[in-house]
């Protein structure tokens, strides 16, 4: 079975932030930024799964796209607990840095597919 970094990168996060969620609300008593985190952290890993079995490229992009709109959103939320002081400086920066990946891979993913998209529909053009 072929790895799929983007599925695996977002699984992982996703147990990073059941972690930091538990994490916040145990030790800080912080209960609602960290559950607006827990529920885009896990997210994207749940989107990219969709995917997986998308009816069509259209359907594969709509379901990529949520997932970088909830990549994007929980770096919000870790900016946000930064700023108020739940996480300092290195605990921020370990997870922002895999919340950036992963959005950057989504991204990456997006663009190529919509290019194929372009691409075979210009082909389809000329050969008609």
């Amino acid at each position: 079975m072929k790895n799929n970094i983007v599925k695996d990168k977002s699984f992982d996060f996703a147990i990073r932030i059941v972690k930091l969620y538990q994490y916040l609300c145990n030790e800080k008593k912080e209960f609602t930024l960290s559950k607006q985190l827990l529920r885009s952290g896990t997210s994207i890993g749940a989107m990219i799964r969709e995917a997986e079995h998308a009816e069509s490229k259209n359907d594969f992009i709509h379901k990529f796209a949520i997932a970088q709109k909830e990549a994007n959103e929980s770096v919000y939320w870790l900016e946000l607990l930064k700023a108020t002081d739940y996480l300092n400086e290195k605990e921020f920066e370990n997870i922002n840095n895999d919340a950036i990946a992963i959005l950057k891979l989504i991204t990456s993913i997006l663009k190529t597919t919509k290019k194929q998209i372009i691409s075979k529909e210009s082909l389809l053009k000329i050969n008609n």
